[in-house]
């Protein structure tokens, strides 16, 4: 019985892993030579996925051209690196974050998302009701403090990076764009009209959605990132002060999002990916002029 064990132990440690990234495990395999890849060289073919060398005719050398460039599965080529766009993202939250240090509460009133309100630190009423609309992006942009911001930039790097190397730099930057807005559309829409709100978290959660749909498509284990979401739906329930509205209006919008990013038919998948990018942007627009009715 302790052979039995211990050699079922040694098959669950010798999961294969990945030829290109020896630190990732994966149950997914080439089609075409059989070696083991990761969610970053899966290149979505007709039948199952290849890895890049296969795409590039078996050489493993040299560049592809332009036209064949490996894909990963959500339709992106694959880049030397396939986190920059994650640490563009950072680097403007930091940056914003020492403007907000720098200069005060003056910048903060100015960007953050607000529905009409008077402000101490600025001339007379501002709001998005006011006509500032540009409050729901950069509002996105901007953190409440030392440990706010770490933890959402450690979520963003976390989350963000290994799904920008899935879905590609564009396709990428349009998720969390469209996850922030509809965050902020949310909570413009539900939140008393003078309470501000702040952070990327809106746009994070809408990088879980997105990570739990496109794990369920790989048939991943849904255990770890379902445990995380559980945990971070209840510190947003439970913890007070925090714009829950930002979370879940993210989460939903990341969701739609990533399911049309991961599940689109090949033939037609870029209509139907920024497809539904810009019908979850028609919400957001929709919203933002229901309740800048309501209060104007």
């Amino acid at each position: 019985m302790e052979q039995a064990a211990g050699s079922a132990q040694d098959d669950a440690r010798s999961l294969p892993v990945c030829y290109r990234h020896p630190d990732r495990e994966t149950g997914v395999r080439c089609t075409r030579c059989e070696r083991p890849i990761c969610p970053e060289c899966m290149v979505s073919a007709s039948v199952g996925f290849q890895c890049p060398d296969c795409v590039r005719g078996g050489s493993g050398t040299g560049h592809a051209p332009a036209a064949s460039r490996p894909r990963t599965i959500a339709g992106g080529t694959s880049t030397a690196d396939p986190r920059l766009v994650t640490k563009l993202l950072i680097g403007i939250n930091l940056a914003l974050f020492l403007a907000q240090l720098a200069v005060g509460d003056s910048f903060t009133d100015r960007f953050s998302l607000i529905g009409h309100a008077y402000s101490p630190h600025l001339t007379g009423l501002q709001g998005v009701a006011e006509g500032q609309y540009y409050r729901l992006l950069t509002s996105m942009f901007l953190h409440g403090g030392y440990v706010h911001i770490l933890f959402n930039m450690l979520s963003l790097w976390w989350i963000g990076g290994p799904l920008e190397a899935v879905l590609g730099r564009a396709r990428y930057l349009a998720l969390y764009c469209v996850s922030g807005l509809s965050g902020a559309a949310l909570t413009y829409l539900l939140a008393a009209p003078n309470q501000p709100s702040l952070g990327a978290s809106g746009a994070i959660f809408g990088l879980f959605g997105a990570t739990a749909v496109l794990m369920r498509r790989l048939n991943y284990d849904m255990r770890p990132v379902i445990a995380l979401l559980v945990v971070n739906l209840i510190i947003t329930f439970g913890v007070p002060h925090i714009a829950w509205e930002a979370h879940i209006g993210g989460l939903v919008a990341g969701v739609a999002v990533g399911y049309a990013m991961v599940h689109a038919p090949r033939e037609r998948r870029t209509l139907i990916q920024y497809g539904a990018c810009a019908l979850v942007l028609a919400v957001v627009v929709v919203l933002t002029l229901v309740r800048t009715a309501q209060l104007t």
